[in-house]
């Protein structure tokens, strides 16, 4: 695999694709350009997703994320092409890519985009107790 930009995004098998699983990938160091002054723009990426047969590979991700570097696109635009080519390429149940946007004369954006698979439906949500982080932890005057 190449270290240079790149608009391939590579996929691997899903390792449990009988399971819906959350991953959840960040990617703090986003840029393009503005297409009006050609100043670059910052973002901060959160991408969740629950796979089906086809996981994204990290480090083609970050050369695809990488490869926008020079384009000049308004955030709407370039947020949402970005989620219909990580679904194009994984075919995800579920996918949501946030967008928060670095402020710019004063303007903080944030774009969120969703894609659901046609069909799917999300199994309940479990809540789980919540225990102290030292739930463990025997206290000698207690017994």
């Amino acid at each position: 695999m190449s270290s240079r930009p790149s608009k391939t995004l590579e996929t691997f098998d899903n390792p449990q694709p009988e399971r819906d699983y959350q991953v959840h990938i960040e990617v703090p160091e986003f840029t393009c350009l503005c297409p009006l002054t050609g100043q670059p723009d910052f973002a901060h990426f959160t991408i969740d997703y629950i796979p089906d047969r086809r996981n994204v590979e990290l480090k083609a991700l970050k050369l695809y994320m990488w490869s926008y570097r020079d384009e000049g696109s308004f955030h709407e635009a370039v947020t949402n092409k970005i989620l219909d080519d990580l679904v194009s390429a994984t075919s995800p149940r579920y996918m949501r890519l946030t967008a928060r946007w670095y402020v710019r004369g004063g303007i903080f954006t944030t774009v969120v985009c969703e894609h659901r698979m046609a069909g799917w439906q999300p199994a309940p949500t479990v809540t789980l107790a919540d225990f102290p982080s030292q739930a463990s932890v025997r206290d000698p005057g207690r017994f």
